[in-house]
């Protein structure tokens, strides 16, 4: 390469790097006056601090009364008989399932008496009779009508002992 050839790189290296920074100083000046305009702006006006409403205390007069937390007292043994599973009673069948794990598929009445049938998880249906049990709350059925099952279950109560609800299993249609 030659000396005019350098020349001529040099000067258009500097003619770019020229430009380049004039290219910089029209965005600073265009961003300046941006920031110049914007602070002759007037602003916009301040909100007022919403009102503090004072501090009104409050006085708990229920502390005399029986806490919901507590029992309210041992239950009355001649107004209700103690409830409990029957521990020597053979388990049924449908008593090693969980009562929200059977349906109710129906009802057959032979001979005067009214069926009722029920589908394990394992896909087998089942018959039942009023006296029966089933389900893994000791749930004793004691109705069956074409629409559904009805048991009482014993389940504790959460003071130590037991109590009776009832449950149902409703026909799926």
């Amino acid at each position: 390469m030659n000396t005019n050839d350098n020349r001529l790189a040099r000067t258009a290296l500097l003619c770019a790097a020229l430009a380049a920074l004039a290219a910089c100083s029209s965005a600073d000046d265009e961003l300046t006056r941006f920031i110049e305009e914007t602070k002759r702006q007037p602003g916009a006006p301040v909100e007022p601090l919403p009102e503090v409403k004072p501090y009104q205390s409050f006085v708990y007069s229920a502390s005399t009364l029986r806490s919901p937390f507590m029992p309210s007292g041992p239950p009355n043994a001649a107004a209700q008989p103690q409830v409990r599973p029957d521990a020597k009673r053979n388990r049924e069948f449908l008593e090693q399932f969980a009562l929200d794990s059977l349906r109710m598929v129906g009802t057959l009445r032979l001979g005067g008496k009214m069926y009722g049938l029920v589908q394990s998880k394992d896909g087998l249906v089942h018959r039942v009779l009023p006296g029966n049990y089933m389900g893994q709350n000791d749930g004793r059925i004691v109705e069956i009508t074409p629409s559904k099952i009805s048991l009482i279950e014993i389940v504790p109560d959460g003071l130590g002992g037991y109590m009776e609800r009832p449950a149902a299993l409703a026909l799926n249609e």
